[in-house]
């Protein structure tokens, strides 16, 4: 579960870094915490699933894996690579949640496979992994205002009005990530593909 984001305190509610919203949003909820994990150039924290949610525990619980890159988003793939090998895993068993332009802010959609569609974190991960055949939860941030330019618009902070509702929208797609892992892609999107 790779949440995608610029590291430091710098960028921590900036539209760009909601993948890490996302990711630390699903570590509160299972009580855990990220530790550094510098041979894979990100944080990470293992976890659970369970029929009684994530954290939880018994013989039904399934490891799960949340990592946040160390790098900068345009870097992002190496991180999950690293990781992807490290922990012997599939690409179709990675899930990546990330900001998307193209959809209105509350809106997420999911999806397997695709291109980048511009985003420079997707493209890295595809280029590191060698395909782009993982999971997305595409959380929406909206188009810029005006003639603001969209890198700058990405990189900016959530004004501190929007925070609350944007914080709906983090807890939303946790929500999307949990619902893909437990019941598969197709129940996920009859139920947040908006």
């Amino acid at each position: 579960m790779v949440g995608l984001g610029n590291p430091g305190p710098t960028y921590a509610w900036h539209r760009h870094n909601v993948g890490y919203l996302v990711v630390e949003e699903l570590a509160r909820q299972a009580r855990a915490s990220f530790t550094a994990a510098p041979k894979l150039r990100a944080d990470t924290c293992q976890t659970r699933l369970a029929a009684s949610g994530i954290g939880g525990v018994g013989a039904d619980a399934v490891p799960l894996v949340l990592l946040k890159s160390r790098s900068y988003m345009n870097e992002s793939g190496q991180a999950v690579a690293k990781a992807a090998a490290f922990y012997q895993v599939e690409p179709a068993t990675i899930v990546v949640v990330h900001d998307e332009l193209d959809l209105d802010p509350g809106r997420i959609r999911l999806k397997l496979g695709g291109g980048d569609n511009g985003h420079n974190g997707l493209r890295s991960i595809r280029r590191h992994l060698g395909t782009g055949d993982f999971h997305r939860v595409r959380v929406g941030i909206g188009r810029p205002p005006g003639n603001q330019d969209a890198a700058d618009y990405v990189l900016s902070p959530v004004p501190s009005a929007q925070r609350e509702e944007f914080g709906v929208d983090v807890g939303r797609a946790a929500d999307a990530v949990l619902t893909l892992i437990e019941q598969g892609l197709p129940a996920a999107q009859n139920r947040f593909n908006s």
